[in-house]
């Protein structure tokens, strides 16, 4: 009898997921907030507070976007074709974004060209996400197995609305990583550009909790049917609690608050949109298990997985525990 690894992997591509959102989110939100530094000192803080850790950040898209591939292939046959263009904006973006932070330290004639690269990147590269994230809330159009739509099907308004909250949202993990990283003038001014991004990404959630029940039946039954209202109450009330430790983190002094409040904003918003979908990988048409690769496949990858993801997660948090501490611009971290 064959093992059903059909929820592990499942909880390995959620994981993933969510440690890509969360990782290089911070990132990408602290190159969003970069075109807001007033001189160049305070941009060489920002760009020194991620330059150890933001390319390894994007090892959980590459293992993603691979782990979709291998473990539910056709799920990757419906999404890659119907998201295709966000996806090539996003690569495109990111790529752009790679390659100013690594010239503007090279190419000091054109710095602020690079400056300016580096941010629009950043904010190319999460918009782009922000719709893909849209169109999948959304569903595809399937006929059989296959995707039957058009390509620019992805940019809807809610989409274009999804991609538009998630810059406020990442923005918001970008303040609290900048506030947690570096102190005085610059710390400030992160506080300041969080309580904006947090008051935005508030109204989102908002927003998309009323928008995306009423747009689809089966998620309205889900949250609102009885007694699924009185199961899933926690969710909105949790909510409602970290958002208010969030908003008193950005206005006192503490330095880890803000960061942690983010976090467990997107981890929630997380939950509400599995919770919406569960079991469908895409949304209207098929299962988790309709759409896994065989058993035989499964079992395979899992064993190589079983290897990779400590190694991972060893790189990863070495990474972050050596350049742990507040970053200067002239010698690094302290």
């Amino acid at each position: 009898m064959m093992i059903d690894f059909v929820p592990l992997w499942t909880l390995l591509l959620a994981a993933a997921v969510f440690f890509y959102v969360l990782l290089d989110g911070f990132d990408l939100g602290v190159g969003i907030l970069y075109g807001l530094a007033p001189e160049r000192n305070a941009r060489d803080l920002i760009m020194n507070s991620i330059a150890p850790v933001w390319d390894g950040n994007e090892t959980w898209l590459v293992f993603g976007g691979l782990g979709l591939l291998a473990a539910f292939p056709l799920a990757f046959a419906i999404i890659l074709p119907a998201v295709y263009f966000p996806i090539l904006i996003m690569l495109l973006a990111l790529a752009f974004r790679g390659v100013a932070f690594e010239f503007r330290n090279r190419n000091k004639e054109h710095a602020s060209f690079w400056d300016h690269a580096f941010c629009f990147g950043s904010l190319i590269a999460t918009f782009a996400q922000g719709i893909i994230l849209g169109a999948y809330i959304q569903g595809f159009k399937v006929d059989g197995r296959h995707f039957e739509g058009s390509a620019f099907d992805c940019f809807t308004w809610f989409s274009l609305f999804t991609g538009i909250a998630l810059i406020f949202g990442y923005s918001l993990l970008g303040a609290g990583w900048l506030i947690l990283k570096t102190e005085g003038d610059l710390q400030d001014a992160a506080r300041r550009h969080g309580r904006w991004c947090f008051i935005a990404v508030i109204v989102a959630i908002c927003i998309v909790s009323l928008w995306t029940p009423l747009n689809d039946l089966d998620i309205a039954q889900r949250w609102f049917s009885w007694p699924n209202v009185i199961y899933l109450s926690p969710i909105p009330l949790v909510t409602i609690a970290i958002a208010f430790f969030e908003w008193r983190a950005l206005n006192n002094l503490s330095e880890t608050g803000p960061f942690i409040g983010a976090i467990g904003l997107f981890l929630i918003s997380y939950c509400g949109i599995i919770i919406s979908l569960f079991p469908m990988i895409i949304p209207h048409h098929f299962t988790l298990w309709q759409a896994a690769s065989a058993p035989e496949t499964q079992t395979f990858l899992l064993v190589g997985t079983m290897f990779l993801l400590p190694v991972i997660f060893m790189y990863s948090g070495w990474s972050y525990w050596v350049f742990r501490g507040k970053v200067r611009a002239d010698v690094g971290y302290h």
